[in-house]
């Protein structure tokens, strides 16, 4: 008689058929490597980027849509508020910083548009500008408040 596994012998039904071993280091149920596609090739209808461009896009107009409301508070404090030689040149620098975030968004809107496909990557000089700019913001929107 054979073991709990009834490999093998006369009573398992003769024949000697072995069962298949899964190849080393392969888990169950689970395609043998080398069957999918292999990391960093294109697939062969060329790259397919999904929704990520359109994501992308619409993060830059909320964030667009954000320095906006900043941009029209600061000018709205001043207005309400004394009209003050800091508040002035805080709310005249808000907006001058917010026209060139809205232009670096702009280009970069434009790209990923244009490039849906294959888009391209945001230069450094571009993505220095925006975080300058968005630093800038908050600074000048702490300044107006104190």
């Amino acid at each position: 008689m054979s073991g709990p596994r009834g490999g093998g012998g006369e009573e398992s039904g003769g024949g000697g058929a072995v069962p298949e071993e899964e190849p080393t280091g392969a888990v169950p149920g689970e395609e043998p490597a080398g069957t999918g596609p292999v990391p960093g090739e294109e697939p062969a209808g060329g790259r397919d980027p999904g929704l990520q461009p359109e994501r992308t896009r619409l993060a830059w107009r909320r964030t667009t849509l954000s320095c906006t409301v900043a941009a029209v508070l600061a000018v709205k404090t001043t207005l309400h508020g004394g009209v003050g030689t800091l508040h002035l040149v805080a709310a005249a620098l808000c907006l001058l910083v917010w026209l060139g975030f809205l232009v670096v968004a702009h280009c970069r809107i434009r790209d990923l548009a244009l490039h849906e496909t294959s888009p391209p990557a945001m230069t450094r000089r571009a993505a220095v500008v925006a975080v300058a700019c968005s630093v800038a913001l908050a600074v000048f929107a702490v300044a107006m408040v104190v």
